[in-house]
């Protein structure tokens, strides 16, 4: 199904017909097929919806470069327009980004919350990291400027493509230039001070071998967030709710159900 918010159509699915709402919000990069296995064992006890982000999956990509709150904002916008609150939510990594600025902006649209493998934590940049930021940025004003000459474009153009696929993240490289920008301001955005403004209870299930969001910044956001809990699923990666499936959904169907 489609519905259009905020300039941007918006691809979705439902599931389960009776019960509380349990909205599932996916990672960067990825779409509503990872967030099926948890819909699916939802679905006997409450009313589900799946959503494509903007630039993701089915739906359309945003009208400009978007960062947290612009997703933030349409997203209570659909779900306003779908009557889907208040609502419980389970995110996965980007998706916990939208969630956790939604609950510290808006404390009444989420009822309880499921994070796993949570981003929204800058790492201190360590020093090996900030020479080599500071590497990249030289060479690539070094290929701005040879830019700037004209039968020299075409080869600042390779060396700024060679400077980015050298420099720049997996993610970050996937991308075409308009979603690149939305990266950016997705990554760059600070979520460090809302996490104390977070009211709802939230379960923190994280995978111990997680290299993309590791397991402090899990420890980091119980000690944050006011009425939180953390378990680990021993042997998972950044996907362990994937991996793990069948006792994730029982830990997640547990948690919902209680009063």
């Amino acid at each position: 199904m489609f519905k259009q918010s905020e300039d941007v159509r918006i691809h979705y699915e439902t599931c389960g017909d009776h019960g509380s709402r349990v909205l599932l919000l996916h990672g960067w990069g990825c779409d509503i097929s990872l967030m099926r296995p948890i819909a699916n064992a939802l679905q006997t006890d409450h009313r589900v919806l799946i959503i494509d982000f903007p630039g993701h999956g089915e739906s359309g990509r945003p009208p400009e470069p978007w960062g947290i709150p612009e997703y933030g904002k349409c997203l209570i916008h659909f779900l306003e327009d779908l009557d889907f609150i208040p609502c419980s939510v389970i995110a996965h990594s980007f998706g916990c980004r939208v969630a956790t600025w939604i609950a510290s902006e808006n404390p009444d649209l989420f009822q309880k919350m499921i994070f796993t493998g949570a981003a929204g934590i800058r790492p201190k940049q360590r020093e090996e990291s900030r020479k080599r930021s500071e590497r990249y940025k030289t060479l690539r004003n070094r290929a701005e400027l040879i830019g700037k000459i004209p039968f020299l474009r075409g080869a600042a153009h390779a060396m700024e493509d060679k400077l980015r696929r050298k420099y720049g993240s997996a993610d970050y490289n996937r991308l075409d230039e308009e979603m690149r920008a939305t990266f950016v301001k997705v990554v760059n955005f600070d979520l460090s001070d809302r996490y104390e403004r977070i009211h709802q209870s939230t379960l923190l299930i994280w995978g111990d071998q997680d290299k993309e969001t590791p397991l402090w910044m899990g420890r980091e956001m119980e000690k944050r967030i006011p009425d939180s809990a953390l378990i680990l699923l021993e042997g998972g990666t950044h996907f362990a709710y994937l991996e793990q499936n069948d006792r994730f959904n029982l830990i997640a169907k547990q948690f919902l159900k209680e009063d």
